[in-house]
Order: structure tokens, then C-alpha cells, then sequence
């Protein structure tokens, strides 16, 4: 993780939690001098609803015109992660352990950088994946982004 992700999550994180919410990750996206600001909240037993993201949206804005860590014009959105889900953490992805992902790499393992498929879990720093019949142990600080792949049946 980046110093500027670890910055924003060490401010953002307590006001998420702060208000009830699972703090479940973010992502910035510096594009030039306009940047985007992605937090992500969840809550397990209800879901998260438009006026969840208005509430949460209110406090982060306070929390970042005070801090002011970024130091461009930048859009704040809040968003549920959503079915197709992004993976921040290593517990993440042992709770959707079962399920198929899409997980782009920072640069290639075993000459590729994308993989789709069942997520087994975790081994140590590794995330364990199964593409094709063959098992993938993939180092954790190695991937640049990961998302569930709903499935529709």
C-alpha cells in the first residue's frame, strides 16, 4: 500500500467506524491535477443504502478539509463495495475463499498479470488461486487489484 493510501485510511478508517460502518477500503486515483477519492463502507447485516454514503460522505469531507491530505482538487465519492467487489486486505480475501476472482498483478508472475478464477484463500502473504486446473500462489504485496466476479445463476 502506498504512503498516500495509508495516510487517507489512517484518517478515514476511524471516522467510517466511527459511524457504525465497516471501513472496507479505498482507492485514489491521482489524474493530474483533478483526482477521485473511493471510499468504500459496508455493512454486513443491512447492506448499504444511498442515504448510508450521504451520512458517511458528510463526515469524511469534514474530516479531509480539516486534514487536508490531498493536495489537489480531488472528487470524493463513498460506495458499497458492491457484488463485484474490490479486495483491499489479506482477511478479505479468506472470507470469500470459495469464490472467483480477477486479480491484475504490478508486474508478471510466471509471465502474466491477470488471473481469473476460484479463490481458495490464503497461505502466509500469498493468495491462492485456481486458473485452469493449476494453482497460483500469488504474494500479496504483488497485486495491484482484485475484485470478486459475481455470478449469476
Amino acid at each position: 500500500m502506498s504512503a498516500k493510501l495509508q495516510q487517507l485510511e489512517t484518517i478515514l478508517r476511524p471516522v467510517v467506524e466511527g459511524l457504525g460502518y465497516e471501513f472496507w477500503g479505498l482507492e485514489f486515483r491521482a489524474q493530474g491535477h483533478h483526482s477521485l477519492l473511493r471510499v468504500f463502507i459496508d455493512d454486513a447485516e443491512k447492506g448499504i443504502s444511498v442515504e448510508d454514503c450521504e451520512k458517511v460522505s458528510r463526515q469524511v469531507s469534514g474530516v479531509l478539509d480539516v486534514e487536508d491530505p490531498i493536495q489537489t482538487e480531488y472528487t470524493l465519492e463513498v460506495s458499497s463495495p458492491g457484488m463485484d467487489r474490490p479486495l483491499f486486505q489479506l482477511h478479505q480475501y479468506e472470507a470469500f475463499a470459495g469464490h472467483r476472482v480477477q486479480i491484475r498483478l504490478r508486474m508478471a508472475f510466471e509471465g502474466r498479470r491477470k488471473f481469473q478464477g476460484l479463490l481458495k484463500g490464503v497461505e502466509g502473504e500469498d493468495v491462492v488461486v485456481v486458473v485452469d486446473d493449476h494453482e497460483y500462489l500469488l504474494p500479496f504485496d504483488s497485486i495491484e487489484r482484485a475484485n470478486i466476479v459475481p455470478v449469476f445463476e
